[in-house]
């Protein structure tokens, strides 16, 4: 098993009075592809939280990279290559692809690093190269998607949190999507990914996770959560 990147131990998360976490234990080795599924309000997004630095733990710990993060700001998180591209993308609809791209970067100083990345990010998505002048407001979903995962790449991340990438887009976009996200794992990236989309999830995940009612209900590889019947009934609609 890959040595763990990122470690949740017992982890409890409080929004006021709503407690969203439960002693929920999580490991991302490094080099792997995680995936977290589960129904609407089962605690994902607020795992991808927690992680991320935008919400403080009431219980238990985050480790990354064998250090203890839990509270930390998300901006020192970024700064020790920890990125979060959120649900509902969070781009600047009124600044163009190429300012969005740049904000990516800054906590960045070495221009020619930056410029070697934003032409990176312009070969994993070819389409963001046409786009480049053009308002993120004025981009389709999956467009606006590609930006996001894009920005959030050049932070240059050890560890991307992906929630919902999928989420609205079509069936030939999201497997654009897919594609790529296992194209920037192979480029070294560790990948906590969120998503909808049970099938795609598992199929690509080195291990899986699956929360209900902010608890770990199941755990196994990707392909031993695909194959389970529970699974298969209750998020695979079989």
């Amino acid at each position: 098993m890959a040595e763990p990147l990122l470690e949740l131990q017992a982890l409890d998360v409080h929004y006021g009075a709503i407690h969203a976490l439960r002693g929920i234990s999580i490991r991302v080795g490094q080099g792997e592809i995680v995936s977290l599924i589960g129904a609407n309000g089962a605690g994902k997004t607020t795992t991808l939280r927690a992680v991320s630095g935008m919400l403080r733990p009431s219980a238990g710990q985050i480790r990354y990279q064998g250090a203890f993060i839990g509270g930390l700001k998300p901006h020192r998180l970024v700064a020790r290559g920890l990125c979060h591209a959120p649900e509902g993308r969070g781009i600047f609809p009124n600044l163009t692809v190429t300012e969005n791209l740049s904000l990516g970067a800054f906590l960045r100083r070495d221009a020619e690093g930056i410029a070697q990345d934003l032409e990176k990010g312009f070969k994993l998505f070819p389409i963001l190269k046409e786009r480049a002048t053009q308002m993120a407001g004025t981009l389709s979903g999956g467009e606006q998607q590609m930006l996001a995962i894009a920005r959030a790449l050049m932070s240059r991340p050890r560890l991307l949190l992906l929630d919902e990438p999928s989420l609205g887009l079509a069936p030939t976009v999201v497997e654009t999507i897919f594609n790529i996200i296992q194209e920037i794992n192979k480029q070294g990236v560790t990948i906590l990914l969120v998503e909808q989309n049970a099938h795609l999830a598992l199929q690509i995940a080195n291990h899986g996770y699956v929360l209900e009612t902010g608890t770990v209900a199941q755990t196994g590889t990707g392909t031993e959560l695909l194959r389970s019947p529970e699974i298969r009934k209750a998020y695979l609609g079989e």
